[in-house]
């Protein structure tokens, strides 16, 4: 257990990002596919880093967008392990917004992402 432990510690995953223009909608902030996006990219990385194997998307479960993120803000993307079966892992993602010229700071989208880890054939195996 203290191995499956250390290896959920191990595999947090952070990326920074910041909301260009590109990234927005017609009101100016970041649009919700391109956040979907960057969620899926950190938690892949996340579930990959955990188990070392290959792993797809299964499933998302409740992206919870509590406020907008307008252009020209930094953003945090966050990914953890918080659950770990016998093929399969969830990992839930956190974007934290920030101001690009203060120190304010605050979590804004929150979410989960199931992973199953599959073989050579695309069939599951043994996430760890």
């Amino acid at each position: 257990m203290q191995d499956i432990n250390k290896r959920i510690t191990d595999s947090e995953t952070r990326i920074f990002k910041a909301v260009f223009p590109n990234t927005t909608n017609h009101y100016d902030t970041l649009f919700g596919g391109t956040a979907l996006h960057l969620m899926d990219e950190v938690a892949f990385i996340c579930a990959t880093r955990f188990s070392r194997k290959k792993v797809v998307t299964i499933s998302t479960d409740q992206i919870d967008f509590k406020k907008p993120i307008p252009q020209g803000s930094i953003i945090e993307l966050v990914g953890k392990i918080v659950n770990v079966g016998n093929t399969s892992c969830v990992v839930g993602i956190s974007i934290y917004m920030e101001d690009m010229y203060s120190y304010t700071r605050e979590k804004v989208v929150e979410g989960t992402f199931t992973f199953v880890a599959v073989d050579d054939n695309k069939k599951p195996t043994p996430i760890i």
